[in-house]
């Protein structure tokens, strides 16, 4: 069975903004990685959304926790990718993880 990586964006200011299908991907997670995991902590917590794992994802971590992420993504997990505000992957170590699970 293969996992999904779900690519959640955050609000920019408006929590208000946040979709309800990202509320829905945060509950279904295994893992959610995320640059800040304070920031993304305080985001769930705004949203009443506990989760099973929160794992940082930036420049310092990221060679040693994409292998990580893909062989749980093998394993058949649901990650979420976010970034501290807006879409990941867009100048952030989000792009290495979707480039590495797309091939």
């Amino acid at each position: 069975m293969t996992g999904v990586l779900t690519l959640v964006s955050t609000p920019i200011g408006n929590l208000g903004d946040l979709a309800p299908r990202a509320v829905e991907a945060f509950e279904e997670a295994d893992l959610v990685c995320c640059e800040d995991t304070r920031r993304t902590g305080s985001l769930l917590k705004q949203i009443g959304v506990r989760v099973d794992e929160l794992r940082r994802l930036d420049d310092h971590t990221e060679f040693e926790s994409i292998p990580m992420i893909l062989d749980r993504l093998v394993a058949g997990e649901q990650v979420v990718l976010v970034s501290d505000a807006g879409t990941p992957g867009i100048s952030d170590p989000g792009e290495r993880l979707v480039a590495a699970a797309i091939e």
